[in-house]
């Protein structure tokens, strides 16, 4: 939601009960993610209020998902690309509906 706008900066997070209905997940789930977000310092708690996007936060959350895409995922897909033999520009091109 921070990533793709949906709550821009300076403004509150949907409470947990609502995120997890419409993600469609167990509100456990979603209480482990808004406080993954709270130590990461994109989102701070405020007593009586909910939890609200930190100034700055989607630059800082792109540079951790960045980080943690390259390092946990990008491995096991290039090794499935070069398993499966296949070619970048093909690949690219096809991510690009062609």
């Amino acid at each position: 939601m921070i990533l793709n706008g949906q709550v821009p900066e300076g403004e509150a997070l949907p409470s947990v009960r609502q995120a997890a209905t419409e993600l469609e997940v167990n509100p456990l789930t979603v209480t482990k993610a808004f406080q993954s977000l709270v130590d990461l310092g994109v989102v701070e708690k405020r007593r009586g209020l909910g939890m609200y996007v930190t100034e700055g936060a989607r630059g800082q959350l792109l540079a951790h998902e960045r980080e943690n895409f390259l390092k946990e995922e990008w491995p096991r897909i290039k090794k499935q690309i070069e398993a499966l033999e296949l070619d970048l520009k093909d690949l690219m091109a096809k991510g690009d509906g062609k």
